[in-house]
């Protein structure tokens, strides 16, 4: 575990900035790493089908070069999914290698509260992390390619997009960056804006079905200008670069506008446009860019879907977007994705956001050692922790603290506390310490109705639901009456005999 992260500079040197999608892609392909797909293949269920089984064997970006609509016609636009399909992705959509990502969780979690600067030469080696303040501010073109052609009467069913389960209510876009801003903002503010991947149901040529948490940013932009009585400026953001997407599904304080700060990702300024119909800025180097209005009140019935839970969500009403434009490059990529039970494209991703987000979470609980969100427990309804125990009620002070930290982390219903020791990513080793270290009757932490994704169907009521915290560390002070037991070790004279043993028999070869 590093202490201190590696300077932005020679982090982002190994592998090239990725300005645009296209660029990303290309890389990939060089790399061996992308496969396209000549043959026709159909926007409903087969392009899921397909990618699915990819994903789960560690394979490529798919690129569908002839996606087949309802209606049996060929869509112009190539389908381009399983984009960060592996972590060595994700990092590399980071312009990382998989082996910096933990630096550069160190060099964030710096970059949210610097320590104090010591002397003329400790503020000189601070330029990198100046430089990444720098790149926030955006560049705003009066020409861009994400503008190439401007459709003023959009027809939404001549785009690519996926019905990706048998019970789904529709077609879905699932792999949209959403831009909003708050209400009265001005739109060359980019501090002010809110950028959430957000899944939208198709309703109809040019009308949308906005889905997004209570708690997401998205979701309390819009509050705000239903309150006001006013429909609220929206674009959704089809195939961004990787830093912008990325940056999207990040952890990141409600304060920090993700579109400001997907230029700390990249590393450089981040170029964008006024978009033609709602006063809004865009990514300029996008492949499409939907343009519209949410309605202040009116709702539609959205879903089912399946989702990363492994269910189909219920139908339940959310906001309707009027589609005023579509504006596009000449020849688009439509980058898509596909959420089920994982291993899903999330919950690669958020294997990649549990390394970034460690060095954050020992900034405020700094005991903490170790942590893992199982992307099986659909990558965050369950956390292990691991500690450098030392006081009694310690296991306990940890869980509350993770709770209350981020938002993200108030839907997490179980904590599983162990000592710094055990392997965090090891179910065996969290098992051995459940069972040797944790007594239900005294070890066990219980909350109720407090805050939980009501996708969560175990949740006794819509929103709320209990918490379990289990300390299974070592129990000691006044934790306990009685004298702990030691744990078992071989000697390592013992074990460097065996070793060597083992290796002239050839027994384990």
């Amino acid at each position: 575990m590093p202490t201190t992260g590696a300077p932005l500079d020679a982090i982002h040197r190994h592998l090239p900035v990725f300005t645009t999608l296209r660029e990303f892609l290309d890389w990939s392909e060089k790399k061996g790493d992308l496969v396209r797909v000549a043959r026709k293949v159909a926007v409903n269920q087969e392009i899921t089908a397909v990618q699915m089984k990819v994903l789960a064997g560690g394979g490529p970006v798919l690129r569908f070069d002839a996606p087949v609509l309802a209606d049996g016609s060929v869509a112009r636009a190539p389908v381009v999914t399983n984009l960060f399909g592996t972590k060595r992705r994700v990092a590399a959509g980071l312009g990382l290698l998989p082996e910096q990502v933990s630096d550069f969780g160190t060099f964030l979690a710096e970059l949210r509260t610097p320590p104090p600067v010591d002397g003329m030469r400790d503020a000189l080696s601070r330029w990198p992390m100046l430089k990444a303040a720098l790149s926030t501010r955006p560049k705003v073109l009066r020409k861009a390619p994400v503008q190439e052609v401007v459709d003023l009467h959009p027809d939404l069913s001549t785009l690519p997009v996926q019905t990706c389960w048998p019970g789904d209510g529709g077609p879905l876009i699932t792999w949209p960056v959403v831009l909003t801003r708050s209400h009265g903002s001005d739109p060359d503010d980019v501090g002010r804006y809110n950028a959430g991947v957000y899944r939208a149901q198709v309703k109809d040529k040019d009308r949308l079905i906005m889905r997004w948490l209570a708690h997401r940013g998205g979701a309390a932009h819009h509050r705000g200008w239903a309150q006001a009585g006013e429909k609220m400026p929206i674009a959704i953001v089809l195939g961004a670069d990787p830093a912008t997407l990325l940056a999207a599904t990040l952890p990141l304080p409600e304060t920090v506008s993700e579109l400001a700060f997907s230029g700390v990702l990249r590393g450089e300024r981040m170029e964008l446009v006024r978009s033609r119909t709602v006063p809004l800025l865009v990514p300029a180097h996008a492949e499409m860019v939907i343009e519209g209005w949410v309605s202040p009140t009116e709702t539609a019935p959205e879903g089912p879907f399946g989702d990363h839970t492994g269910y189909y969500n219920a139908v339940e009403p959310f906001p309707v977007v009027e589609v005023t434009a579509i504006t596009q490059r000449a020849r688009p990529l439509y980058l898509s994705t596909s959420t089920g039970r994982p291993p899903d494209e999330p919950s690669v991703i958020a294997e990649v956001v549990n390394e970034l987000v460690l060095p954050v979470i020992r900034q405020q609980i700094p005991e903490v050692t170790e942590f893992w969100l199982p992307p099986a427990a659909c990558s965050y309804r369950i956390a292990v922790v691991a500690i450098d125990k030392r006081y009694p009620g310690q296991a306990r002070r940890v869980m509350m603290a993770l709770w209350g930290m981020l938002p993200q982390f108030s839907y997490t219903k179980m904590v599983i506390v162990v000592d710094k020791e055990i392997d965090v990513r090891s179910w065996d080793d969290i098992a051995w310490a459940i069972s040797t270290r944790m007594d239900p009757a005294r070890d066990v932490m219980l909350l109720d109705r407090t805050p939980m994704d009501y996708l969560d169907f175990a949740s006794p009521i819509e929103g709320l639901a209990g918490k379990i915290g289990l300390d299974a560390t070592t129990k000691i002070g006044t934790e306990t009456s009685r004298e702990w037991g030691r744990v078992i070790a071989m000697s390592a004279e013992a074990e460097s005999f065996a070793d060597k043993l083992i290796a002239e028999l050839g027994v384990l070869a």
